[in-house]
């Protein structure tokens, strides 16, 4: 068996801010820290948060009033944040940049009196969060063809934006659509699907040509790894979705693929390494890393948690 190991792969920038901040913030505070959601969408890194005493909830009914209260990196719609302040909870905000960009995008554009086209899959935390701050204002659009049952007017004044961790291609499909029926429809001023997102999908759909079996790391709710699994197989090659080696079956192989592994935005590399370490015992599997892009990309620790270090990115 021959390994190509993809980079980039694995935790974006947005994704360590967002464990770091949790991290310094047990430190500093102490068990209990409540997250809204998830922190990030992997059910290892979720668990071991949990096991250093991490709370994760779905409700502001079950933080504590004056709790220490983290955002995940997803973001949270402005009534979560009334929500917070008017408990008094401590709220330290680890949204990531990129979607803080798109939220502002929205306020932008509801401040204008635009229609919103969101792009992006119903009911996952950074479309909720999005959608709240002007739920007035916002169509949710998941394919192609619910372009073609929107009901508004041909010359509707009308944007789109997009959740940060779609499919690039899945994405310009349905811009493709908006543009052809809504001609003066806005498009943001840069594009939303984060740098993180194109360059493992990039990376992915230039490796899969050599592939025999894609692999990777990530959990089943992570949507940014539901699209690498997506893209090789679209282009013919099979590909899993897996947690960790553990999840891996004998039955994919034979022994003699050429096997990709890469790994999602918010999946730990000790997973990959695990993985790795597998396919070379049970298969005397040969490695080569695989660059197809450089990242260079660190975000600030929220500002609550800036005092705490001795030295602030």
């Amino acid at each position: 068996m021959r390994l190509i190991l993809a980079s980039p792969r694995g935790f974006c920038a947005g994704v360590n801010m967002a464990i770091e901040s949790l991290g310094l913030a047990l430190k500093a505070f102490g068990p209990p820290v409540y997250v809204y959601h998830e922190i990030v969408h992997n059910k290892f890194v979720v668990e071991s948060f949990r096991d250093k005493g991490a709370v994760f909830v779905d409700s502001m009914q079950e933080v504590p009033p004056g709790a220490n209260l983290l955002f995940s990196a997803h973001g949270v719609s402005p009534e979560i944040r009334r929500l917070a302040a008017e408990r008094r909870i401590n709220a330290i905000d680890a949204t990531c940049p990129l979607v803080t960009k798109v939220h502002l995008e929205v306020i932008r554009f509801a401040r204008e009196k635009y229609t919103i086209i969101l792009i992006g899959h119903e009911g996952h935390d950074e479309v909720v969060g999005t959608m709240g701050e002007a739920p007035e204002s916002i169509v949710l659009v998941e394919q192609p063809e619910d372009v073609d049952r929107l009901d508004l007017p041909a010359d509707a004044r009308l944007a789109y934006l997009t959740q940060t961790t779609l499919s690039v291609d899945d994405a310009n499909r349905i811009i493709r659509r908006l543009k052809e029926r809504f001609p003066q429809i806005a498009a943001p001023p840069k594009e939303d699907i984060c740098y993180a997102t194109q360059n493992r999908q990039e990376a992915v759909a230039i490796l899969s040509s050599e592939a025999d079996v894609v692999l990777v790391l990530g959990s089943q709710n992570s949507s940014n790894s539901q699209r690498l699994k997506e893209l090789a197989l679209e282009r013919g090659v099979r590909a899993y979705l897996i947690d960790s080696a553990a999840d891996i079956s004998d039955e994919w192989f034979q022994g003699h693929e050429t096997v990709v592994v890469t790994a999602g935005a918010s999946a730990p590399e000790s997973k990959v390494a695990d993985c790795l370490e597998f396919l070379r015992q049970r298969y005397g599997a040969t490695l080569e890393t695989r660059t197809i892009r450089e990242e260079e990309v660190h975000f600030p620790l929220p500002r609550e948690l800036r005092s705490l270090t001795p030295i602030s990115r």
